[in-house]
Order: C-alpha cells, then structure tokens, then sequence
C-alpha cells in the first residue's frame, strides 16, 4: 500500500501531533476518536501511492448519515460517548461517520458536541448557576475547561455572561455585554445549530 517508506508531507506530520495531543491532554473520548481517524484517513490519503479499495458513500447517504449522527448527538450531548457510539446507531464506520458530518456540517462531531455543551452553559447560566455547577452539568471537565472554550467561541468569559444575564434578566440569546467590552449580541455568535 505504502510505495515509500519515509514521506515528507507537512499534513501528513501534523495529524500523528493532533492525535497525540488529544490522547495526552483533556480531550473527550470522542475527539480522540476522530484524531485517530483523522490520521488514519490522512495516511491513506496522502501516503498511498497505489490504488485501494474503499467503499464509496454516495451524496445522498452521506448526507442522511450526518443529520442521523446529529440526532444522536443531540440526543446525548452530555454523556461521554465515543465514536463508535453514533457509528453504531447509524449503523456505518467511525471513519465514513467522521467524512460525512464533516463534509455536510464543516466541523467534527466532537466540535458540534462541544457547540450544545455550550449552549447549554448559557442555558444554565440564565437559570443562575454558578459557572462550577453548569461546567459539571453540561458536560466539561472543570470549571477551567469551560471558561477556556466559552471564552473561545464567545469571546467573553462565562462569568461576564452569567452577570450580564442576571442584571438584565435577559432571555439567553438577547444578552448585550456592552459594559465589558465591545457590543456583542450573543444572538449574533451563537452556535449554527
């Protein structure tokens, strides 16, 4: 399969990284996963130099095996599930599931999966939770883990949110921080789901 046996490819480097940053650091069962088949699919990809057999998914399945692993992850967004999971209620590979939700939604499970967590932080937040009980309660590690990706994706941190919300008394996707920094209407960066 493997025609030479040492390739210089900068995508082909980065992709054994990736996988053992998830396997070393705080990442979810799932997102080792897809770092596993993300090297895997990288290494056939770009390393083979002759032809193989792969099954084909056509447009049409792949399409109706995203929204169904969608479902699932909707479903269960807060339980710690791993690839093989959604692969089984959808009754298809781990390697095809991550090609077609990535393909049909442009993000991994696991990013989508950390997307409802979020979600469900604000939620939480709105009903006045500390930032410690929503991070245990929609799913992250710690409270740390939380602030990391609310401040990433949001670009204010969990505690200026949950404020905003409780001064205002705001439905959770009305909430304008204005007093802590530029104008950002939550409503406006939400999750596309």
């Amino acid at each position: 399969m493997f025609a030479d046996p040492v390739l210089r490819d900068p995508v082909l480097t980065a992709a054994p990284g990736r996988l053992c940053a998830s396997l070393i650091g705080p990442a979810t069962e799932l997102a080792a996963d897809e770092a596993l088949a993300a090297s895997v699919a990288a290494l056939v990809q770009r390393g083979v130099r002759t032809p193989t057999r792969t099954a084909v998914i056509q447009a049409g399945s792949a399409a109706d095996i995203a929204r169904r692993v969608r479902a699932v992850l909707h479903d269960r967004h807060l339980d710690p599930i791993s690839m093989d999971d959604p692969a089984e209620a959808v009754e298809c590979s781990r390697f095809a599931l991550y090609r077609a939700f990535r393909a049909n939604y442009g993000l991994a499970p696991s990013d989508y999966q950390r997307l409802l967590r979020l979600r469900t932080a604000r939620r939480l937040f709105a009903a006045g939770r500390s930032i410690s009980e929503a991070a245990i309660e929609a799913g992250f590690a710690d409270q740390a883990h939380l602030t990391r990706w609310f401040q990433r994706c949001y670009g204010i941190t969990p505690r200026v949110y949950s404020e905003a919300v409780q001064s205002t008394g705001s439905s959770v996707a009305s909430v304008n921080v204005t007093k802590y920094g530029p104008s950002v209407k939550l409503s406006e960066v939400s999750s596309p789901m």
